[in-house]
């Protein structure tokens, strides 16, 4: 008992540290235009797409977990993965274009409606998060159907063409979220009822 209390105690000390260096890094990346465009420009490589989507996988298991730790360093890990691939040499033009869209979007002027839109991404995260917390499967893969629509249909309305830049990474970590986030539920549940 005393070591489920201690342990439930470190997690949330970790979870909150790492929720920090989170607001740390949005507060850098929102103020420092040096940190910001050196950020970009590594975006620029389309490795950090295609992992990008790929990260949703832990933050489930974390979730199902029901560890806040994990939860919190999946996000951070998440958001700096940006920045973790080499600039490319080149890029496609879709890409640089598209980039530079993210670039102005996040840069620009905040009203009421992109401070909305932009609310969807955390209350989507807060979705998933209860809904594996909570067991659900369905509810969990649905979130994640419609993170991944919903950053698509994004990309092209703020993007045009060049939105469709994101499509086959968006749609290959679906694919793979689906499979994996099913597959471990199913083992996780089986072996629940086993024990």
């Amino acid at each position: 008992m005393m070591g489920n209390k201690k342990r439930k105690k470190y997690d949330l000390i970790f979870a909150v540290v790492f929720a920090l260096l989170t607001v740390v890094f949005l507060i850098l990346f929102a103020t420092n235009d040096a940190f910001f465009n050196w950020a970009f420009e590594r975006h620029h490589n389309q490795l950090s797409w295609y992992i990008r989507p790929l990260f949703l996988i832990p933050f489930c298991y974390f979730a199902y977990k029901r560890s806040w730790t994990g939860i919190s360093v999946t996000i951070f890990l998440l958001m700096t993965s940006m920045f973790w691939f080499p600039e490319p040499e080149s890029s496609s033009a879709l890409v640089e274009q598209f980039l530079d869209m993210e670039m102005e979007y996040l840069m620009g002027s905040w009203g009421i409606a992109k401070i909305l839109v932009t609310l969807i991404i955390p209350i989507s995260f807060i979705a998933l998060g209860m809904a594996l917390w909570k067991r659900s499967l369905w509810i969990g893969l649905s979130v994640v159907v419609f993170m991944t629509v919903g950053k698509m249909i994004w990309s092209v309305v703020e993007g045009g063409e060049s939105g469709q830049s994101i499509f086959i990474p968006a749609i290959i970590g679906l694919l793979i979220c689906i499979g994996v986030i099913s597959f471990a539920y199913k083992k996780f549940e089986k072996k629940k009822k086993q024990s």
